[in-house]
């Protein structure tokens, strides 16, 4: 597909057998993508009526449809390889959009040419008033590289009360709605397929760091997220992915001899949270955890060839105020501030 005489933006959604969500959340989107965007239904390899569907209840929004399932990285890099417009927007089948919300992320991207990404914020569905976990206002790492976010620490989330109402510098923003420019995007490879699911856009967005770029939380873009739509937040399957793709991001992206700090740090630190899983009778999940660090290590040397690349091209360390250099659970579970604002 080539882009609409005057449309600028992509607003690409990826389904796969997602025939329910789109009756549910098209509409909304639908309703809410502005004159100047396409909204673009991609099908990733669909074995449902999701295509016919579209076809005979919405002829008119446009469609993209690949032959096999891609998964979710591949599958949004071969559409954004494929759909030539300068910004796009990546957006989860279970989000639900509101009026105005890529007002504020378009002037932001207008104002400052370094900014090459912007969140939005990503408020609960089923609790609108309540950020939603996979975004809140912005993400963070902290010293040890676990992720989180102003309005999300681990499982506490806040209610948006404009505690965070001012645009700032994030150090990740979140594949539920990511708005991106397409080059810069492409520049730094896109998402890693190999991730599968879980902190590939923490990956994306520490390359984006590193090559100088910037990117923004928007606070009055407001996107709906309902969320877990891959795995449960119970699932081992889950736990495994998020231990074994955040060791992982850290190996591409972490220089030595700081790298090699964390990882032992990281085993400590792992073994504890397994012991944990074990205690609270989750044995399968305290599993999860050892086989996320041998999947690691057995995927490690696949590795090296990129890490080198993003070290070779990094320019620009985070700074602090972004890649956080306190430890998340000693702030969270000893000294009991489970809020951002709380934090130093």
């Amino acid at each position: 597909m080539h882009p609409t005489q005057g449309k600028e933006i992509a607003v690409i959604v990826l389904n796969w057998n997602g025939r329910a969500l789109l009756e549910q959340f098209l509409p909304s989107w639908i309703e809410h993508t502005p004159d100047c965007a396409e909204l673009i239904i991609v099908d990733n390899g669909s074995t449902d009526d999701s295509v016919a569907f579209l076809q005979s209840h919405y002829p008119e929004v446009a469609t993209l449809c690949f032959q096999e399932n891609y998964g979710y990285a591949e599958g949004y890099n071969h559409a954004i390889q494929a759909l030539d417009y300068p910004i796009v927007v990546l957006l989860n089948s279970d989000a639900s959009l509101s009026a105005g919300w890529l007002d504020e992320p378009l002037r932001l991207l207008g104002e400052h040419s370094d900014v090459v990404a912007i969140q939005p914020t990503i408020r609960a569905y089923h609790e609108p008033s309540r950020y939603e976990y996979a975004g809140a206002a912005g993400g963070y790492i902290d010293a040890f590289g676990y992720p989180f976010c102003r309005g999300r620490i681990f499982d506490t989330l806040e209610y948006d009360e404009g505690q965070y109402a001012t645009p700032v510098e994030i150090f990740w923003a979140s594949g539920a709605c990511l708005i991106v420019r397409r080059s810069a995007y492409l520049e730094v490879g896109g998402l890693d397929r190999d991730f599968f699911a879980h902190q590939e856009e923490i990956d994306l967005s520490w390359r984006l760091n590193a090559r100088g770029y910037r990117i923004l939380h928007a606070p009055s873009s407001i996107v709906y997220h309902v969320g877990g739509g891959t795995l449960s937040a119970e699932s081992p399957r889950k736990v495994f992915l998020n231990f074994r793709n955040n060791l992982l991001m850290l190996y591409k992206n972490l220089p030595a001899p700081r790298l090699y700090h964390v990882l032992l740090w990281r085993v400590f630190l792992d073994t504890l949270a397994s012991l944990v899983y074990l205690l609270s009778l989750r044995p399968r999940h305290a599993l999860a955890v050892l086989r996320a660090w041998r999947g690691f290590l057995v995927t490690r040397g696949e590795y090296e060839a990129v890490r080198g690349e993003n070290l070779r091209r990094t320019t620009t360390p985070p700074s602090p105020a972004i890649l956080k250099p306190y430890s998340l659970l000693w702030h969270y579970y000893i000294l009991r501030q489970r809020t951002y604002s709380q934090l130093p």
